[in-house]
């Protein structure tokens, strides 16, 4: 039988919300590889934007370069995946080192869930939450 490896690194694990999307990050202290979904997080998210929003938390610890993550997300599209991801490394951070880090990830409302999300579809609305139904013109 074959025994599992075992990891000596220690993390840190976070949860990151947005919309439906779910991100399950664990965060390693040292240099390596940053990973979702099993790719490199420069493939997964490749713009520039994307890629300034998925390095904020650590310009603003000012911690680049001394952890990397390692993410797994689920649900919704790559906006809101991307937004769970920020939100997980986030949180990630502050269990790390909450008197250091906190102020400045709660400065630039880096820690709160954004709580928007789809609206609901209402029965009688033509398809759509809030389109309504045509009416005839006589």
């Amino acid at each position: 039988m074959a025994e599992k490896k075992k990891t000596t690194k220690k993390l840190i694990y976070a949860l990151g919300r947005r919309k439906k999307a779910i991100a399950r990050v664990r965060l390693f202290k040292g240099k390596g590889k940053t990973m979702v979904n099993g790719k490199p997080i420069s493939d997964y998210f490749p713009t520039k934007q994307e890629e300034f929003f998925y390095l904020m938390p650590f310009r603003v610890t000012d911690t680049e370069g001394k952890y990397y993550v390692t993410v797994k997300v689920i649900g919704s599209g790559k906006r809101a995946q991307l937004g769970a991801v920020v939100h997980g490394i986030t949180r990630a951070l502050d269990k790390e080192n909450k008197e250091k880090f906190h102020p400045f990830l709660k400065k630039h409302k880096l820690l709160t869930r954004d709580p928007r999300a789809r609206e609901r579809r209402k029965v009688g609305r033509g398809g759509k939450a809030r389109r309504k139904k045509q009416s005839p013109k006589r």
